[in-house]
């Protein structure tokens, strides 16, 4: 009867292990999708800087941030909006 109670306790283990490694998981895609959010939001509001203040080198400066991470993100702000052209066609018109 010991041996039987070591495997049922061996396997609660292997599940608790199971379900922490399940939400460990859970969190960190929560996490991950919050990050591309604030990251499209950031990439949005650098590409207005850009046509507020005239150019990339001009938005550089006025946000103190190198002239690559401008680019970075204006690239990230046209691959939103191609995307969600893509799926205002794929909705149809309203």
């Amino acid at each position: 009867m010991q041996s039987l109670d070591k495997a049922l306790s061996r396997k609660q283990r292997l599940q608790e292990k199971q379900r922490r490694q399940l939400a460990v998981v859970d969190t960190v895609d929560k996490a991950e999708a919050k990050v591309r959010k604030a990251e499209v939001e950031l990439a949005l509001a650098v590409a207005e800087a850009v046509q507020v203040f005239g150019d990339e080198q001009s938005a550089s400066e006025g946000l103190d941030m190198p002239v690559e991470a401008i680019r970075r993100f204006l690239g990230m702000a046209r691959d939103e909006a191609v995307s969600a052209d893509g799926v205002a066609e794929a909705v149809g018109p309203s």
